[in-house]
Order: structure tokens, then sequence, then C-alpha cells
């Protein structure tokens, strides 16, 4: 067993997720992780249940402490450790203590970074005011958390429609505030199309959250306590309580000046074995680069299943072993009350930026045998290419039982299969689960009726 001498940048899924691949290789190696916050490995997806108090503690979000890392596995895991700069010249990071302020170098043979995302927010008045959070990091939570308990907000603003924006909006109506979104485009969820990013927006309203569309963000207001109002391009709204939902940036401000090459967003470029340009450095996790299978193009997506498959492929590449991670589709599902939300593949916006022919076509139908007690209505959303008929993406939204049904697209995106395969596919079949032909079945069927039109009129 080879022994060397590995830094690791960010101590959640990645970069643990790296660090107990490379472990369970290889007992020789030298492995310290550099973590800024006060956590490592836990779940970032269930913050807003905790902070709804469906989950009783932030503890249980928490896989393994550092404590066990340092024992258990001989991890060297450094919380309250900042780096702040990267010299690979030199195979050196520039650490920053939070406890006492110090600074030091740190050497290595191996890196791999591992810093995720961040919540974005633009640079406008008062952004740092109390009150104010972006929700990415088990420590942004439970200053949330504290926040509630101990200032008791009543009106929450949420600025943007994205997932976290809709998970939050659960956990705040959960916790009795008023709540208000404001959002950029006309229908929240960019992820979606418009047409179901309408369904969405209905259920939110439905549900008492009051959304503001085709409001940009200008400002906020402050006083000595924190922040009083969220100031748009059309009105003024009060708030003593802002989450920020405009979506995660990959966190990588600190690489700008190194060598290590960076694409338009900021995420870091890897290869398919989550190399970097740089020989001995390695990304992994939301603020690296991965390819979309659809487009075969370079693709930025968060999520902490991709972050934790990446984190695996880099542990066992930086180990010595040959593995890839191929890429994703863009599979993503959230929650509010009781509505699901689903999405998977290409949207037609992004299908139009690549010339791409394509048909679409939606439907509602029910989630069960119509008959059967509980049944209820679910929306499915297909996309497919004009020519062929392959699947290209898929939306669905409704009620319990609905989301999860994104997974049988998913897997058709990633096996490149048409509209027939799916009809085709043996799914399963009972009253209680499902109508004789499953929702995205029978959207294919009225997809493929659509394209034979197509086809037949142009032969």
């Amino acid at each position: 067993m080879e022994k060397y001498k590995l830094i690791i940048i960010g101590g959640d899924a990645a970069g643990m997720t790296a660090a107990s691949k490379i472990r369970r290789e290889n007992k020789n190696c030298e492995i310290i992780v550099f973590e800024k916050s006060e956590y490592v490995s836990y779940s970032a997806c269930g913050i807003p249940y905790f902070i709804s108090g469906k989950v009783a503690s932030h503890e249980e979000l928490i896989v393994r402490t550092p404590e066990e890392f340092i024992k258990k596995h001989k991890i060297d895991t450094r919380i309250l450790h900042e780096v702040i700069e990267v010299d690979t010249d030199n195979n050196q990071v520039l650490v920053h203590k939070s406890d006492d302020k110090t600074q030091f170098w740190e050497s290595y043979d191996k890196l791999l970074i591992a810093t995720g995302g961040k919540a974005f927010c633009p640079d406008v008045e008062n952004r740092d005011a109390d009150g104010i959070f972006g929700v990415s990091t088990l420590r942004s939570g439970i200053k949330v958390d504290n926040f509630i308990k101990n200032k008791k907000p009543k009106n929450a603003v949420i600025v943007g429609g994205g997932y976290i924006g809709l998970e939050m909006a659960e956990a705040l109506l959960i916790k009795g505030l008023n709540v208000s979104l404001i959002n950029r485009s006309e229908e929240i969820m960019n992820t979606l199309d418009p047409d179901m990013g309408a369904l969405v927006n209905n259920a939110m309203t439905n549900l008492g959250v009051k959304i503001y569309a085709k409001e940009a963000l200008q400002k906020f207001e402050a006083d000595k306590n924190g922040v009083t109002s969220v100031v748009t391009d059309k009105q003024t709204l009060k708030a003593d309580l802002v989450i920020l939902g405009m979506g995660t940036a990959p966190n990588t401000a600190f690489l700008k000046k190194s060598k290590i090459k960076l694409n338009e967003k900021g995420a870091v470029v890897v290869a398919k074995t989550q190399r970097t340009n740089i020989r001995n450095v390695w990304a992994a996790g939301d603020c690296a680069t991965t390819t979309h299978l659809v487009t075969n193009k370079p693709f930025y997506i968060a999520m902490g299943t991709v972050a934790n498959k990446t984190g695996l492929v880099a542990g066992k590449n930086i180990e010595g072993g040959k593995a890839v991670f191929p890429g994703v589709v863009g599979t993503a599902v959230c929650k509010i009350c009781v509505y699901e939300v689903a999405r998977t593949g290409m949207l037609e916006k992004q299908l139009r930026a690549l010339n791409i022919d394509y048909v679409q076509t939606m439907i509602k139908t029910k989630s069960r045998a119509g008959y059967y007690p509980d049944s209820k209505d679910i929306y499915v959303k297909l996309i497919a290419e004009k020519r062929t008929g392959r699947l290209l993406g898929g939306q669905i939204i409704g009620e319990e039982g609905a989301a999860k049904r994104i997974d049988v697209l998913a897997t058709a995106l990633t096996c490149k299969l048409t509209l027939r395969n799916i009809i085709d596919l043996d799914l399963s079949y009972a009253p209680p689960f499902s109508p004789v032909w499953d929702p995205v079945q029978t959207a294919a069927r009225k997809l493929i009726t659509l394209l034979k039109k197509y086809w037949f009129s142009n032969t």
C-alpha cells in the first residue's frame, strides 16, 4: 500500500465518502480533513425537516462525528479549519483556524477539493443583516432554528423559488409563520417548464404562501435588531426572517488565485475520474462539474446523491484505482406539505437553445386505481425527440406516491429509451399503488400518438 499524505478540503458528503473509501483500501496513508464548520458527515438534505420539527434534533442528521473519524478510522478530522488558499506549485494549502485566528501552511502529496456549494445571494444592501439565512450547511440550519426559537419571527420572506425555497416554505408554515415568496421569473422552480411550474404556484398558494412573481430583489432594509423588510422592484415586504432560495453556487472563491481550472460558474472542472487539470488534485461534490447524459455536455448540479457518488469515485482513483462517474440526468425531487414535485432530463427552453426538435405532452390522471380510496391527481409531462421518439425529459407533480415515479424516467433517460420502450416496460400494478397503466406509461402513450402524427405527415 502506497504511503502518502492526502488533504481533503471539506468534511461533508463527498469529502468523507472519499476519506472512508481510501482508509478502507489503505491503512498506511495519512488523511487530513479540513472543515471550516463544527460538523462533518451530515445530511444537509434533512435540514428543513429539522427546522420544521419533523426531525427532533440536528444530532439525528449527523452520520459520524469528528471524534469517530479520528478514533475509529484514523482520519485526522479538523473542524473550524478553513482553507483559504491553495498553492499547487508547492503542494500546500493555507489554513485559517477559527478558534484562535491563526494561519498556517500544510503540505500534501494529494489533494481533494470537496467544499460543496453555498447559497447564492446578489451583492445587495444589508445582505449580511441578522435574520437573513442561506440554508446549505448544518451550521446554517442550526442558526435558523435558534433564530426562530429565540426571536420568534412572524413574517418570513423566501427569496427565490428553488428546491430549498420550497422545502423551507413548508418548514416555516409548520412553525406558524406568515410566509411570502418572491421570484424573479413568472413561475417558481426554474428547473420545471412554466406549465408545470404554474401547478406548483397554485399548490403553494393553496397552502397559504403568498407568491409574488416577476419581482426582482433590490435590497434588504434593516435596523440594529436585524432585517426588517425585503425591497423588490415593485414593493416592500415586511420581514423579520429571510431565507435565500435563489440556488446554489460552487464554494470555490478560495481557488480563484490557484491554477485549478474553474468554469464560468466557478465550479471545478473535472474529468470523469474527478481529476482536475492538476495531476495530483481531484474535486467532487457540489463544487465540481459533471456531465449531462442526455446532451453529453458539461453540467453543474448540487445534489447529495451526486456528491456521495463522485466522492466514492474520487476516493478510489486517489488510491490508485480506476473508476469513472459517467454523469447525471438532473433528477431531483422535493416536497411541500402534501405536494410532491419531481423532474429529470431536459427542459423545453434547454432543448430550444440546443436546436433539438422535440414534442411534449402533459396529462392529468390518478396515482392509484380510480375506485381505490385516497386516489389523488397526478400530472406527468414528457418530452421526446421528434425524430426518434427518445425520451429527453420528464416532470411529475402530485400528492403521496407521485414523486418516486420519476425514477422510471431517470432510468429511461440513462438507458436512452424511447417512448415505445417505456410503454413496453413491465411495471408493477395493484389498485393501492397504480392504475392498470402507470401514469408515466399513460403519458408515453399519449406522446407517441402525437409523434406518429408527425412521422406519418412527413413520409
